[in-house]
């Protein structure tokens, strides 16, 4: 049987390390596709070199051109610029718009079936841009952020409880930025409620923590952002996806009624298979978290709006 082909647009740090995951797992070719000349070719060709060591049978290449990423059948988009100290994710948005719009649309055109996957930031606002600039099928586009978000949360308790992150099980809603919606009710350990372990004023602070995740980084870097983490939840949806595994994982999925909402992309737990996203999975919430959310869509809601008069 053909190996996939995975097309990873940007060779920064987040993409390259996409692309080095994606070989490792033996999840399909790599063409990891950048405007730098040089770059995507050398990072690609160090990555091949791995192959041996790793005993896969995966090829990566490095490329300027999108006709190398003909008939792709995962497009994962990590192009644009990334934060720095000071920076909210909303700061990029203009910039980026114009980035994503045009890989989306020149990725669409040498990959009419694919399944599209984006990860620039702001996340939300560039899955939205993809859509739009793509034509695809909204089903066919998902965003990478509450598998990150997520994954975060389980790290910071698996550190606070000290138990394996395994058996943590937990889920964030809502827009990837500072309005996430950790659900600390549909958290457990073990099948354990988490409450069972952490105080209510502890495991608020954890969720605060959680939300500036990605922003305790930048601050720690100073001249970048985070790349590890996001790129390994990318290839944890692009396994789901390319094996047609029908994971339920948190993602920026498009809503057509879902949750109350309608015509946008926003962070809420989904099923992911060879189709895309297969289907919105809903969950019962609270009239508190029922508001957190329906606030964290508001904000989306804005960024989609400036979106609209960029494009």
């Amino acid at each position: 049987m053909a190996r996939k082909k995975i097309t990873v647009v940007g060779a920064g740090n987040v993409g390259a390390s996409v692309a080095a995951y994606a070989s490792a797992q033996e999840l399909g070719d790599v063409v990891l596709l950048d405007i730098l000349e040089g770059i995507p070719q050398g990072k690609g060709l160090d990555m091949f070199e791995t192959t041996p060591v790793l005993g896969v049978d995966t090829r990566v290449t490095g490329e300027n051109d999108y006709d190398a990423t003909k008939d792709s059948d995962l497009i994962i988009i990590t192009a644009g610029i990334a934060r720095k100290p000071g920076m909210s994710r909303d700061d990029l948005l203009a910039t980026n718009v114009k980035i994503v719009g045009e890989v989306a649309q020149k990725a669409s055109q040498a990959s009419p079936n694919a399944i599209m996957m984006v990860v620039s930031n702001p996340l939300d606002a560039m899955v939205y841009t993809a859509w739009k600039k793509s034509g695809f099928d909204p089903r066919r586009i998902v965003g990478m952020a509450g598998v990150l978000d997520t994954a975060r949360f389980k790290s910071f308790l698996s550190a606070e409880i000290g138990v394996s992150v395994e058996d943590i099980h937990a889920v964030v809603l809502g827009g990837h930025g500072d309005t996430m919606v950790p659900l600390t009710r549909y958290c457990f350990v073990g099948g354990v409620p988490v409450t069972n372990f952490i105080s209510p004023e502890r495991l608020e602070e954890i969720v605060q923590r959680t939300r500036q995740g990605g922003a305790e980084i930048v601050g720690l870097l100073k001249t970048g952002s985070a790349y590890y983490a996001p790129a390994a939840s990318s290839v944890l949806m692009a396994k789901s996806i390319l094996f047609d595994k029908k994971r339920l994982l948190p993602v920026a999925a498009y809503l057509d009624g879902e949750f109350g909402e309608k015509g946008i992309f926003v962070g809420v737990p989904a099923i992911l298979g060879s189709a895309g996203v297969e289907k919105v999975v809903e969950l019962e919430l609270s009239a508190e978290e029922g508001a957190a959310f329906a606030n964290s869509v508001e904000a989306v809601k804005g960024l989609v709006m400036e979106v609209d008069q960029l494009l």
